[in-house]
C-alpha cells in the first residue's frame, strides 16, 4: 500500500518509474509510449531493463535510504527480475475484493437513508447506479494508465502527466478527501458515544456531566486509541482491523433491515411513549386509508436534494487505494483487477441501497441526517440499537488510523519528497492532522456539511477529472487520436466532473444562504 516517487537517482528508484514492457501488471501488447516530464530531483530517468536496475547490489544499497512510504514493499527477493513494481503481490483475489470493498465502505452509509428521503426511491436508485458505473469506468482508466506507464501511485500518475503540479494536485485532493472521511468518522464518535454511555448508565436527563460531552469524548478517543495506532510505521500492521470494521458495518445493515419490520409507522418519540400508550401500530388511519406520512415517495425534489449527489460520490471514492491493491494482487493483470473493482463496487452498491431503502422505509420523512440518532428517538435503551452503535463506533474508530496513513504519505510526497523516514516528522504530522481534525469536528455544525463540501470538491476530481486528464495527457495522439473512443470518453468525464462540482457547490451555497438547511443548527 505504498507509493513510489519518480527517479531521483539511479539507485533510489530501481525500475519503478518506467515500466518494463509486458512485465508483471501488463497484458501482452499493452505498452504504449507515453509523455514523460523530466525526473523530479533533477536526476536522470532510469532506463528500463538496464543492468543497473536489475542489479541486486544496487537494490540493497538503495533500500537503506528508502523513504518511509517505500519501506513496506522492500522485502523482496532481489534476485528476481523486477516487473512493473519492485513488489511481488501475494494477495488472493478474494482478499483483494475484501480490501477494496473496505476502502469503499465508509460512514457515508449512515447518511444514505436521509438522501433517499430527499430524492425518492427511484431517483435515488438511478443516481446510485450512475455513480457506481462511472466509478467503475474511472477505475478502468486508472488501470489502463498504470499498464501504460508502470506506476502504482495516484500522485505519480499526476507527476507523469504534468510534473510536480500534477503530483501536488493529486496529493491535495487525496488529503482533502481523507481529511473529510476522518472528520465524518470522528463526528460519529462525537455524536454517538455520549448516547451509548447514556444508555449504559440509564441517564434520562444529562446534567452536563463531562463524560456525556461529545467534544471531550472525541478528544479522549483520539488520544487514547487513534493516536497510538497512527504512530505505526507501516500500514500493514493495521490490516487486521479492516475485516473487523467491515463486519461491524454488515451487522449494522442486518440490524437496519430487522428494525424495519419491528418499528411501527408513524412512530412516536420516546418521551411521548413513556406517558401515553402507543395506539398507532400500523400505517392505517381511523378511516382505513394509509397514513400519508408512511407512504414512500418514488421521486422527491427539495432543497436538501442538493446534498444527495455529493454524498453518493463521497461514498464510492476508493481510487487512491486501487493501484496499491493492484500492486499486492497475486499474478496481477488489468482484467483481474477490474474484476476485483467491479465485484467490490457491486457489493457496496447493494449494501448502500439496502441500508438506504430499509432506513427510509422505517422512518420515511422523519429520518435524520445521521440514521442511528433517529432510532434513539423511539427507545434510547433499545439493546439491539445499542449494540449497533457500539459496532459502528468500533468500526469508524479503527478506520481513522488507516485513512490517516495516505494523508501523511501525500504530505511527505508533497513537502518532503526526497527525505528518508524520520520519527519526529512521522509523529509531528500525525499530531497536526489529529489536532486539526478534532477542531473541525468540534466546530462543524453537522455531518452533512462535511459530506457535502468534501464530496462536491475532491470526489469529482478523484473520480472524474484527474483520471481523464491524466489519460489525455499521458497517452500520445499518435497512439490514440482525440477522436478515438477512449479519448472522447475522457473528455466527457472531465466535463461531467466539472459540471458536477459546480452544480453541487452552487446548490449547497444557495441552500445555506437561503437559511432553509437544517445544517445551520448544531446538535
Amino acid at each position: 500500500m505504498s507509493e513510489d516517487k519518480p527517479a531521483d537517482t539511479a539507485e533510489t528508484a530501481p525500475a519503478e518509474v518506467n515500466a518494463i514492457p509486458n512485465g508483471k501488471g501488463h497484458d501482452p501488447g499493452e505498452e504504449i509510449s507515453a509523455k514523460t516530464p523530466p525526473a523530479e530531483g533533477g536526476g536522470k530517468e532510469t532506463v528500463p531493463n538496464s543492468t543497473q536496475n536489475a542489479s541486486p547490489h544496487k537494490t540493497e544499497n538503495a533500500e537503506a535510504n528508502l523513504p518511509e512510504d517505500q519501506e513496506f514493499l522492500s522485502g523482496v527477493d532481489d534476485k528476481k527480475t523486477t516487473h512493473f513494481t519492485d513488489f511481488e503481490g501475494k494477495t488472493s483475489f478474494g482478499m483483494s475484493v475484501f480490501n477494496l470493498g473496505n476502502a469503499i465502505m465508509g460512514s457515508g452509509i449512515l447518511g444514505l437513508a436521509y438522501a433517499m428521503a430527499n430524492t425518492g426511491v427511484v431517483l435515488f436508485l438511478v443516481l446510485l447506479t450512475v455513480v457506481a458505473v462511472l466509478s467503475s469506468y474511472s477505475i478502468h482508466i486508472l488501470l489502463k494508465l498504470s499498464g501504460i506507464v508502470g506506476i502504482r501511485a495516484y500522485e505519480q500518475l499526476g507527476y507523469r502527466a504534468f510534473g510536480i503540479p500534477g503530483k501536488m494536485a493529486a496529493g491535495i485532493a487525496i488529503t482533502l478527501q481523507n481529511i473529510g472521511a476522518m472528520s465524518s468518522y470522528l463526528y460519529i464518535v462525537k455524536y454517538e458515544f455520549p448516547l451509548v454511555i447514556q444508555a449504559f448508565l440509564r441517564v434520562d436527563k444529562p446534567a452536563g456531566e463531562w463524560y456525556l460531552n461529545g467534544n471531550y469524548l472525541v478528544m479522549i478517543v483520539s488520544v487514547a486509541v487513534i493516536f497510538p495506532l497512527a504512530l505505526m510505521k507501516q500500514l500493514g500492521y493495521l490490516g487486521y482491523t479492516s475485516g473487523f470494521s467491515l463486519s461491524c458495518m454488515v451487522f449494522f445493515l442486518i440490524s437496519v433491515i430487522y428494525k424495519k419490520f419491528n418499528t411501527p409507522c408513524p412512530f412516536s418519540d420516546f418521551a411521548f411513549n413513556s406517558t401515553v400508550s402507543m395506539l398507532n401500530v400500523s400505517a392505517m388511519d381511523p378511516g382505513g386509508d394509509p397514513d400519508p406520512s408512511c407512504i414512500p415517495k418514488m421521486a422527491n425534489l427539495n432543497s436538501q436534494t442538493a446534498y444527495t449527489i455529493p454524498i453518493l460520490a463521497f461514498a464510492f471514492v476508493c481510487h487512491p487505494e486501487v493501484l496499491p491493491i493492484y500492486t499486492e494482487l497475486r499474478n496481477p493483470t488489468k482484467k483481474k483487477m477490474q474484476h476485483v473493482a467491479n465485484i467490490s463496487i457491486a457489493v457496496m452498491y447493494c449494501m448502500y441501497f439496502l441500508a438506504a431503502l430499509f432506513g427510509y422505509l422505517t422512518f420515511y420523512g422523519e429520518v435524520e441526517a445521521e440514521l442511528l440518532h433517529t432510532y434513539s428517538r423511539i427507545d434510547p435503551y433499545d439493546s439491539l440499537i445499542l449494540c449497533v452503535r457500539v459496532a459502528v463506533l468500533t468500526a469508524v474508530t479503527l478506520t481513522v488510523p488507516i485513512v490517516l496513513f495516505p494523508v501523511r504519505r501525500a504530505i511527505n510526497q508533497m513537502a518532503f519528497p526526497n527525505k528518508t523516514f524520520n520519527w519526529p516528522r512521522h509523529i509531528a504530522i500525525a499530531v497536526v492532522l489529529l489536532t486539526f481534525i478534532n477542531l473541525l469536528v468540534i466546530f462543524a455544525p453537522n455531518i452533512l456539511g462535511i459530506f457535502g463540501i468534501i464530496g462536491a470538491t475532491s470526489a469529482p476530481c478523484l473520480i472524474f477529472i484527474f483520471p481523464a486528464v491524466f489519460y489525455l495527457r499521458i497517452v500520445p495522439k499518435e497512439e490514440e487520436p482525440m477522436t478515438s473512443f477512449p479519448k472522447v470518453m475522457a473528455v466527457c468525464f472531465v466535463t461531467i466532473g466539472v459540471l458536477f462540482m459546480i452544480m453541487s457547490l452552487s446548490f449547497i451555497i444557495m441552500d445555506w444562504t437561503s437559511g432553509s438547511s437544517n445544517t445551520s443548527s448544531a446538535h
